[in-house]
């Protein structure tokens, strides 16, 4: 079979972590999205595999560089939905195909349901927040009808997103008209799209906060891995991955699952806790204690810090003292509250002073606090200075 994976989405639910990179290549276990939806395909025996790029197009072509296996690149000149970015695969596709979204997690158990002989088909699960996804209706195993991101969801059977197609699809295009609709003109047409059901497999972070869950998940899947120097007066217990170069300092604890990038320097006297993902070239200072979070490549932590439940993005400097705090945060998202649990979402570069405490906050890039003990929460825009 052929596969086309549609990579070309900024994901704007995810700000300020896609100001400077696609959904597709944010990092969760250490490893971008996009690699799982690779990996997943070859496992399952499709080779030829055809990524649609658009946002931030040249860091997707550079990623997929680096991947073991071949992929054709298609760019999406202007991102103008997901039919679009089908459409400009049209001519790298000559029979039967996969259609995945690059900016989702699946499993090569899950595809293998639509890898066999049959017609077209949709992979389809529960969801308890059916209104961030198309919701699909059903009769007799197949779909009747998806409604794309509806104000009131008739059921909480959602869209995956990841297709089994045929050429055909491509005569159901019209401009303005999204990939919801192509199907359901199809099946209006006589064409049975039959819907599996998955309950394990999938998974997608529809804003920040999903990320925490989602790593947690994917660490489960941790194998243990000691690349780097780890003294004898320190501790790691469970399955722990730890990068070529990295140093764990005396008196360190780290409890997996978790994983450690390369060239990182940990300690001395410093605790990681399970749940927790830390990218390459990371400082984590003396008697500090990170639990159940993501930090992204380069990020260094004071002293006597405390993270919990937190994404740090790229290049962040927390001074010593700095700490997040778990709590309710809620935003506004087309006229509906929406709301998850977080110590802080943090975007690329930012900077504290000492005993910054960041109380469900949610962090843009570039920005500065000045003044130590400050508590911040709600939302900071992009490049501002906390004085």
């Amino acid at each position: 079979m052929q596969a086309v994976v549609l990579a070309g989405g900024e994901g704007s639910r995810l700000r300020p972590l896609t100001r400077n990179r696609p959904k597709a290549l944010i990092p969760v276990a250490n490893r971008p999205i996009i690699e799982y939806v690779i990996e997943a395909l070859t496992e399952v025996g499709v080779r030829d595999i055809t990524v649609v790029v658009g946002y931030r197009k040249e860091q997707v072509i550079h990623c997929l560089a680096n991947l073991p296996v071949p992929v054709n690149v298609i760019v999406q000149e202007k991102q103008l939905g997901v039919a679009d970015a089908l459409m400009a695969a049209k001519d790298h596709v000559s029979g039967r195909f996969l259609l995945l979204p690059g900016d989702n997690v699946i499993r090569a158990a899950a595809l293998r349901p639509l890898c066999g002989d049959g017609g077209p088909a949709l992979l389809t699960t529960t969801h308890s927040q059916p209104t961030d996804f198309g919701v699909v209706q059903t009769h007799e195993g197949f779909v009747e009808e998806i409604t794309e991101k509806p104000d009131v969801a008739e059921s909480f059977l959602v869209s995956t997103g990841v297709f089994s197609l045929d050429p055909s699809v491509f005569s159901y295009h019209e401009p303005g008209l999204e990939l919801p609709g192509m199907i359901n003109r199809m099946i209006a047409d006589g064409i049975g799209v039959r819907s599996h059901r998955i309950t394990e497999g999938w998974s997608d972070a529809v804003f920040a906060w999903d990320l925490l869950t989602l790593n947690r998940l994917l660490l489960k899947k941790t194998v243990s891995l000691s690349a780097g120097t780890i003294s004898r007066h320190a501790t790691v217990e469970g399955r722990v991955s730890i990068g070529r170069g990295t140093q764990i300092l005396p008196g360190t604890v780290i409890t997996g699952p978790a994983v450690i990038g390369s060239n990182c320097i940990i300690g001395p006297n410093a605790c990681i806790s399970a749940g927790t993902a830390i990218g390459s070239g990371v400082t984590v200072a003396p008697f500090s204690h990170i639990s159940r979070s993501i930090l992204m490549d380069d990020v260094t932590v004071g002293s006597h810090s405390s993270l919990r439940e937190s994404v740090v993005g790229e290049g962040c400097s927390l001074a010593d003292h700095t700490v997040s705090v778990c709590g309710e945060f809620a935003t506004d998202v087309r006229g509906r509250c929406v709301s998850g649990v977080l110590g802080t979402i943090m975007g690329d570069r930012v900077q504290t002073a000492p005993f910054t405490v960041l109380k469900n906050a949610v962090v843009g890039n570039n920005v500065v606090v000045e003044t130590a003990g400050r508590t911040i929460t709600g939302y900071v825009p992009d490049q501002r200075v906390v004085m």
